[in-house]
């Protein structure tokens, strides 16, 4: 199997738990950390055409919620979502897993999911 890109923040509890189950089921990875790598716009990008604003925007986070209601708007669009994210690495779902194929394979961390993809 090909190498996985595995991309969030380090204190994450969903990162965190996602990092252990991969670990434990002996799986090759690769952790992109947002914070010393920043959010490449390129991947960003194609993560909102794959899966949807909707999937892609974490709107029940602090960010979020610190967010004025014009950058609250901004996120209803492609673009306007993308550049709040990018300044923001927190307003996206997280974890990310995706494939060397850069198909993504799951937003968030369900263990019932992962073990789906890993059958």
């Amino acid at each position: 199997m090909s190498t996985l890109t595995l991309y969030g923040i380090p204190n994450c509890n969903q990162v965190k738990s996602a990092r252990d189950w991969i670990e434990q089921h002996g799986i090759d990875y690769v952790f992109h950390d947002y914070k010393k790598q920043g959010v490449p716009l390129e991947r960003l990008s194609e993560w909102v055409q794959q899966s949807g604003l909707e999937k892609i925007v974490n709107r029940k986070g602090t960010t979020w919620r610190m967010l004025d209601d014009a950058q609250r708007q901004q996120c209803d669009t492609l673009q306007g979502a993308i550049k709040i994210m990018q300044n923001n690495a927190s307003l996206i779902k997280r974890p990310i897993l995706e494939n060397t194929a850069r198909q993504l394979l799951c937003v968030g961390f369900d263990p019932n999911e992962y073990t789906q993809q890993f059958k």
